[in-house]
């Protein structure tokens, strides 16, 4: 009889459906994975306020916490956005409870990270409607704007399409932005204590998925 695998368990704050609709597939994916070292359980609340999720976990030992959101402009109404969730990002970090809060922002949208598990997405775009067109190349799809590729369905019939494969391959993707990033010079900002680009394409989202792959001795 196989061993049973341990479970290790994961928390992240999302900010919309599509990000908790990635994660739950993904745990599903790695837990049906055999060579995966353990089964995952990701705790993946739909909680754009990270002190507000903080507040609501219940934990007895020492955690760490992904909050994926996004960078997604220049706006001051979006810079104030996104500051604000750093900004509670810390401030969660020192209510009384073992958290450690860590960002898995993405700019401009976390549908940069789904691009990269098909292909590299380098492009600097004006929008975010703009990633309907990568997205569409990517899983070979005809969706007219992003709304149409965010419904339920759509989304999922999207991540039907990829493998593990595909996730390590993302990662990769992901960290090749960022050192070209640091090669172009760009500013790497603080706030918070927490490190992000104005420029896009940028993103830290992938740290939370490596680590996972990583534990599980998949990558």
């Amino acid at each position: 009889m196989a061993n049973r695998k341990t479970t290790k368990k994961y928390y992240f704050s999302v900010e919309g459906e599509t990000e908790q609709w990635y994660l739950k597939w993904l745990q599903d994916l790695i837990n049906s994975t055999e060579e995966s070292e353990y089964k995952v359980s990701i705790d993946c609340r739909i909680q754009k306020n990270p002190l507000k999720h903080a507040k609501s976990l219940v934990i007895t030992k020492k955690v760490e916490v992904y909050h994926f959101f996004d960078y997604e402009s220049d706006e001051e109404i979006h810079v104030k956005g996104f500051q604000d969730a750093l900004a509670n990002m810390k401030e969660a970090q020192n209510i009384g409870k073992q958290i450690t809060y860590k960002s898995g922002y993405s700019n401009f949208t976390f549908d940069l990270w789904i691009i990269l598990h098909m292909m590299d997405c380098n492009t600097s775009y004006s929008h975010r409607r703009q990633y309907v067109t990568p997205i569409n190349r990517a899983f070979d799809e005809r969706f007219e704007n992003m709304d149409e590729f965010k419904k339920e369905a759509n989304f999922k019939r999207c991540l039907g399409k990829l493998q593990l494969s595909n996730v390590i391959d993302a990662v990769g993707r992901a960290k090749k932005i960022m050192l070209k990033n640091q090669e172009n010079g760009y500013i790497l900002h603080q706030y918070k204590g927490y490190r992000y680009y104005k420029e896009n394409p940028s993103l830290m989202a992938w740290e939370a998925i490596e680590k996972i792959l990583a534990d599980c001795k998949l990558i």
